[in-house]
């Protein structure tokens, strides 16, 4: 069933019947006001740790904190009704032990209401996966490009070509069979991306991956054009906010400089007006 005619929001189960269906409509929020804009269209919303680099002005997200997390999740989960709210756990909150993963997962869920936490990695993470999943906490994995991983990976290339095809098939398998209740696909070539989707049991998330992936996600501030320092091929954007912002904020200083602004109706008269 799709976010637009569901009452109330769905759960991780729901979203993992999702797959083969109707496909998973995803965005990025950061805010209350994006998040209450895309309530009724979204099924989950997704507070990314592209906080960082979208609203902090970082080079990356491994600069993100779980305060950082925990301020945006509850400020996204005040401007939900419809849309499941899924958090992302920030680089250094989950890699050194399930333990750790655990303590740091109940945090964000207990701390923004959110129904899941979205971790990276794939058959490394599959342990804390299960573990996480055993106790309580649903699962969105992520693989393929992982960007906690850029210094590793070596930049923000496509994963998954020629011979690592088949360690990207074997994470996605692993999330799987480790509980995940959905995986996201960045950066995945088109074919791979639908082996993997038609090969695993749970919802593919495609951001860069395939359109036959089981949904699709971006970050809204890229489709709607308000975050400009660079546009990733896979993203289209379905506005130019970003240049409207500009030309109403140029606009703004040249009345203000020719005192065109405030005009007579922006101001107040010495008698209140009768009743």
């Amino acid at each position: 069933m799709s976010a637009t005619s569901q009452k109330s929001a769905p759960l991780p189960d729901d979203i993992r019947a999702m797959k083969g269906g109707t496909p998973i409509v995803s965005l990025t929020a950061y805010t209350t006001p994006m998040a209450q804009m895309m309530d009724a269209q979204c099924d989950f919303v997704l507070v990314g740790d592209s906080v960082g680099m979208v609203l902090h002005g970082l080079p990356s997200t491994l600069g993100v904190t779980m305060e950082m997390m925990i301020l945006h999740g509850q400020a996204v989960a005040r401007g939900l009704s419809r849309a499941m709210l899924v958090v992302d756990m920030p680089f250094g909150s989950y890699e050194e032990s399930p333990a750790q993963a655990f303590r740091n997962a109940a945090t964000l869920m207990t701390e923004t209401g959110a129904a899941a936490v979205k971790l990276e990695g794939g058959r490394h993470m599959a342990e804390t996966i299960a573990f996480l999943v055993a106790r309580g906490v649903p699962v969105m994995a992520h693989i393929g490009l992982t960007p906690q991983s850029i210094n590793t990976l070596g930049g923000y290339k496509v994963q998954g070509r020629g011979a690592a095809a088949e360690a990207l098939m074997a994470d996605a398998r692993a999330v799987d069979e480790a509980g995940a209740f959905s995986v996201v696909l960045e950066k995945v070539p088109a074919t791979l991306a639908d082996e993997i989707t038609a090969g695993i049991s749970i919802p593919t998330i495609g951001i860069g991956a395939s359109v036959g992936c089981d949904g699709q996600i971006l970050v809204v501030d890229d489709m709607l054009g308000l975050f400009t320092a660079f546009k990733p091929k896979f993203v289209k954007r379905y506005g130019n906010l970003g240049e409207d912002g500009e030309a109403a904020i140029t606009a703004y200083a040249e009345e203000v400089r020719s005192r065109r602004f405030p005009a007579p109706e922006h101001v107040f008269s010495d008698k209140a007006p009768k009743a």
